[in-house]
């Protein structure tokens, strides 16, 4: 007897046998071709990894050419072709060529177990700034999002433009296109990396296989921290009355009210001119008000007090008048006394030694 969760199971390190020439020794009916195009400035690389490419795909016997006029590239089958499976990898290959995938991870698409994944993110954000932040926030400071979401799911991810493409197991490219999508739904990468890394974990016992997981993920509550602003102007909705408005006083209406109505012609006349005269009496005194703002003198700024000398420091007078009266008596160029009764003793000793 073998317990039924031991067949559901595939056991470790098992791999799918490869596909020989002896499982399809007639090879195929028909030949299949598929084209793709790439940018201007795929153009050198491809020149240079070309020869590579047609290495990588005589292996297979699938024909690839490169056609730099066009800008296309194209793969096909010959009558030496066995794998029927052979042409979609080889299209997957130039696929991934004319995405900025570089040769040295797009030949792994040639393996069994390893698939490409080309998810189009242009298309789910509508403002173009947002669709940028959301695409750098996938890649992280200095790539470092994208190195661990690589590391956690065993792929080769590359952002380039509006398209993400994966190369790796089928395993690890369903949690990729997950976790794009969400990040362009403005779920950030973290909490899926923080999923993937406590599945790994779980993954390694045994025990835990065949169980469910829900308890031990995290479940994580969007929060809108930013609070919706209110408008200045609010439009408050009236009370649902059945009843038509009142209709809006005629002027006849208007003078009933006020006795205007009786009134005879005359008195209509001076009353209409009364309040003329008043309103030219009003205009004429703020007029006069106006001009005679000009005559208003400005307000003075108050007078600042100075503020006397401290006592301390008084100047003696005394003193500067002695030194003026010392100067007078001098002779404009004369030299001073000490210097006189030098030059007087030198040319005493001259006379001397005469």
């Amino acid at each position: 007897a073998v317990d039924e969760s031991e067949l559901l199971t595939v056991p470790d390190g098992w791999k799918e046998p490869a596909f020989t020439r002896e499982d399809n020794p007639k090879g195929l009916l028909e030949e299949s071709s598929f084209a793709t195009l790439f940018p201007k400035y795929r153009e050198a690389y491809l020149k240079e990894c070309w020869p590579l490419v047609q290495k990588a795909l005589g292996e297979l016997y699938v024909n690839a050419a490169l056609d730099l006029i066009e800008g296309s590239m194209t793969v096909t089958t010959t009558k030496k072709t066995f794998d029927p499976y052979a042409i979609i990898r080889a299209r997957d290959l130039i696929k991934l060529l004319a995405r900025s995938v570089p040769f040295e991870q797009v030949f792994h698409i040639l393996q069994d177990d390893v698939a490409c994944d080309i998810i189009k993110i242009g298309s789910l954000v509508r403002k173009r700034e947002t669709f940028i932040k959301r695409r750098a926030r996938l890649l992280g400071p200095k790539g470092s999002t994208l190195k661990a979401l690589e590391l956690l799911t065993n792929c080769y991810i590359m952002v380039q433009g509006n398209t993400v493409s994966a190369l790796g197991p089928f395993s690890g490219l369903k949690e990729v296109r997950k976790v794009v999508l969400d990040t362009m739904k403005n779920i950030h990468p973290i909490y899926n990396i923080k999923t993937l890394m406590i599945k790994r974990e779980l993954a390694k016992d045994p025990e835990l296989r065949t169980q469910s997981w829900e308890r031990f993920l995290p479940k994580f509550k969007r929060k809108n921290l930013k609070k919706r602003k209110e408008p200045k102007k609010k439009n408050t909705k009236k009370e649902y009355t059945p009843f038509p408005p009142p209709q809006p006083e005629s002027q006849i209406d208007k003078e009933l009210a006020s006795g205007e109505y009786f009134l005879k012609e005359r008195q209509k006349k001076r009353k209409q001119m009364e309040e003329i005269k008043a309103k030219q009496a009003d205009a004429i005194k703020r007029r006069q008000e106006e001009r005679n703002k000009a005559f208003i003198p400005p307000k003075e700024k108050p007078v600042v007090k100075t503020k006397k000398a401290s006592t301390e420091k008084k100047i003696d007078i005394e003193a500067i008048k002695e030194k003026v009266k010392n100067a007078k008596k001098k002779k404009l160029g004369a030299l001073p006394e000490e210097e006189v009764k030098l030059k007087m003793a030198a040319d005493e000793k001259k006379k001397k030694k005469k």
